[in-house]
């Protein structure tokens, strides 16, 4: 690891095309759980201008069987996209809840793939895909999270919130942030550069009413980030193209799934080759990621390390992963091997195992959870009932029990 150097990671607000994509897919995952934790979801949504497109498989209890829709189910799915547009505040010509046209082009799970991924007599519950998934932690923060991530998320977050309760009504939906930090001996010291562009009301690019957006963001910046990473060096774009008052879907399409860095780590870890939202934790894209970030999060949490990467691999159709590897970057107490060889003993006896039916079943994730996951990362939240179990750090004296062991 260098001992001084830049880094920097990005996030976009709930109101940004592709994550009004992703939060409209995991409300549809969500809707579909409710009636029927066992239901298979794949659902990828399109967005622009005055439009919503929704493609992809499904199964599900009472609401999709043998080819048909359930009474009501049709109109159930389009309330439910249309509450997700209005609570994220979208009530522009170019982009509204209420008048967008809507398309729903959901059909049925292919039978060759739920043959594989269905448990049978002969065999468990296999994985929903092949892949390759990651999990990460670093004590840069209290969240166990990179720090130029974090702060890029509570950014955004922040200023969503003023917008929703009217603190700061010249805000419209679409935002991004960028948070760029100087690291040394692994550690952020200084925030060398802050970048916010934010949609906004007619006027606010210019004047008073330009002065006053900007003095709001510097405001948040200040009260988000440690005041010690804040210096008279620290230099500030706030809407650096000029005017951004045409946004969101309107401005731009929007898709599922291409946020995923936003959704993870920032840059600051491996990714995997699959998004997250819109599927069901079955597909071990999602349920095997949150899983490798539970245990890395704890590794780090018990003082076993100050930053962990693991990754997990699967071949579709079989339940057991085909590898798992641990990556401390020389800052574990103990080897990476013995950390292997405690994670898979402590996941076996408190999840149940590293399949997918041990992640989904130990972790419980077969729940309506998983539209607060869409916007402002999936990780570094805090867990609260049900919502966000993979963020808990119940794990340390077991792990620490095992590799002393």
């Amino acid at each position: 690891m260098r001992a001084d150097y830049l880094f920097t990671s990005e996030s976009v607000s709930e109101g940004h095309p592709d994550k009004v994509s992703d939060q409209i897919s995991d409300a549809i995952v969500d809707l579909f759980l409710s009636k029927d934790p066992e239901a298979r979801v794949a659902c990828e949504t399109l967005t622009t201008t005055q439009k919503v497109v929704l493609a992809g498989e499904i199964r599900c209890k009472g609401v999709y069987e043998n080819g048909q829709w359930a009474d009501g189910a049709l109109d159930e799915i389009e309330r439910t996209v249309r509450d997700v547009v209005k609570d994220i505040g979208y009530e522009q010509d170019g982009f509204h809840w209420q008048t967008l046209d809507f398309q729903n082009n959901l059909h049925g799970q292919s039978a060759h793939i739920a043959q594989g991924v269905d448990a049978g007599e002969n065999k468990d519950e296999g994985a929903g895909d092949q892949g390759i998934m990651f999990g990460f932690a670093c004590d840069e923060t209290p969240d166990l999270m990179p720090a130029t991530l974090d702060y890029s998320h509570k950014i955004l977050a922040r200023m969503a919130a003023d917008r929703h309760s009217g603190k700061a009504p010249f805000l419209q939906p679409d935002a991004k942030s960028q948070v760029t930090l100087r690291f040394r001996d692994g550690q952020p010291v200084a925030a060398t550069a802050i970048v916010v562009s934010t949609q906004h009301a007619e006027g606010y690019d210019e004047g008073a009413q330009e002065a006053e957006l900007h003095n709001y963001v510097k405001a948040v910046v200040a009260d988000v980030l440690p005041h010690e990473l804040l210096t008279n060096e620290t230099v500030y774009h706030i809407n650096p193209t000029g005017s951004f008052v045409i946004g969101g879907p309107d401005g731009d399409a929007g898709l599922t799934g291409r946020k995923i860095i936003v959704d993870t780590y920032g840059g600051a870890a491996p990714h995997g080759g699959g998004a997250f939202s819109g599927k069901d934790p079955t597909k071990v894209d999602r349920s095997a990621a949150y899983v490798t970030r539970y245990l890395a999060k704890n590794v780090v949490a018990a003082g076993l390390a100050r930053r962990c990467t693991i990754q997990i691999a699967y071949a579709i159709g079989v339940s057991q992963p085909l590898s798992l590897y641990v990556d401390t970057h020389g800052t574990g107490t103990v080897s990476d091997e013995k950390l292997e060889q405690a994670i898979t003993a402590v996941a076996a006896k408190r999840l149940g195992g590293l399949t997918p039916r041990g992640i989904r079943e130990g972790l419980g994730l077969n729940k309506p959870i998983y539209r607060k996951t869409a916007a402002y990362g999936h990780f570094g939240r805090t867990p609260t009932g049900e919502d966000f179990p993979w963020e808990k750090t119940d794990l340390g004296d077991a792990l620490k029990a095992a590799t002393a062991a």
